[in-house]
């Protein structure tokens, strides 16, 4: 058993320690048992795991927790860049979020991360053309989550959305990897026009709660939109902007903003032990 369990670590440390975790949890409190064993244990893959927790999550009465289930297998089986993706994601909101102190909390209780991974598969079904199956999952992502994340738009890998109440991601939005952002984060358009109007989001930056990014404008990397910042025009790279409508008030203050989550004007450092 320590073979395999090695091997495996070796193979997907990610769904390793999920596992490991998973067992500690039943044993520290057994009345989470079902819980843990029907998300987690009862599963060989983290694509299985992530395939049934979306289900039992966006299921209704319009749509049963067995075909989403399936529609769900499918997307991860065809396109294994879903499971890459969702494992930079765990571990992004691992590394990012001071509330989350293990692996399993996102895949069982982070909504945020939940919204994403859903939002991938509905994404999958869009680009399979099978546009009116991936409304039907925004839709549900948008009542279980309270999260609207349009099935065209692109979103990169290693995000992290805390809290996640309110986000509104618009068609033709594009966010790049590591990104993160809090809750009521708004990548709108700005008028009825039909075409690319949605915001470009660059690789490592962090939006700030509240923060609505307006437009087919470009966001550049590494920078740092601030708490309630009404975003207007291009943001250059490396730089933190903010007010209604936001203006550039410095440099970000440090390399990778989006991982250091310091959103204080002043500075950019911290880290999590």
């Amino acid at each position: 058993m320590a073979k395999t369990r090695t091997h495996l670590a070796e193979l997907d440390p990610v769904w390793s320690r999920i596992t490991r975790e998973a067992e500690e949890a039943v044993r520290d409190e057994p009345l989470l048992g079902g819980l843990v064993h029907g998300c987690i244990l009862h599963h060989a893959t983290l694509e299985a795991a992530l395939a049934y927790r979306m289900a039992q999550k966006l299921a209704s009465g319009e749509m049963s927790e067995q075909l989403i289930r399936e529609i769900a297998d499918e997307a991860y089986r065809s396109d294994p860049s879903l499971g890459a993706a969702a494992r930079a994601d765990i571990v992004a909101v691992f590394d990012r979020d001071p509330a989350c102190h293990r692996f399993i909390q996102p895949l069982l209780f982070f909504k945020g991360f939940q919204a994403v991974e859903a939002y991938r598969v509905g994404h999958w079904l869009w680009q399979q053309g099978r546009r009116d199956l991936a409304y039907m999952i925004q839709m549900r992502i948008s009542e279980m989550f309270g999260v609207d994340i349009h099935p065209a738009a692109r979103i990169g890998k290693g995000i992290m959305i805390d809290h996640a109440h309110s986000i509104v991601i618009g068609e033709t939005a594009v966010v790049g990897d590591n990104v993160s952002m809090l809750h009521s984060v708004t990548l709108g358009g700005t008028g009825k026009e039909e075409e690319d109007r949605h915001p470009k989001i660059g690789d490592g930056v962090l939006i700030g709660a509240g923060a609505k990014v307006l437009g087919n404008i470009k966001v550049g990397c590494c920078s740092r939109i601030a708490a309630g910042s009404v975003v207007l025009h291009e943001v250059p790279p490396a730089t933190t902007v903010a007010g209604v409508p936001a203006k550039i008030v410095g440099e970000a203050g440090c390399d990778q903003p989006s991982l250091s989550m310091d959103q204080m004007v002043q500075g950019c450092g911290g880290s999590k032990d």
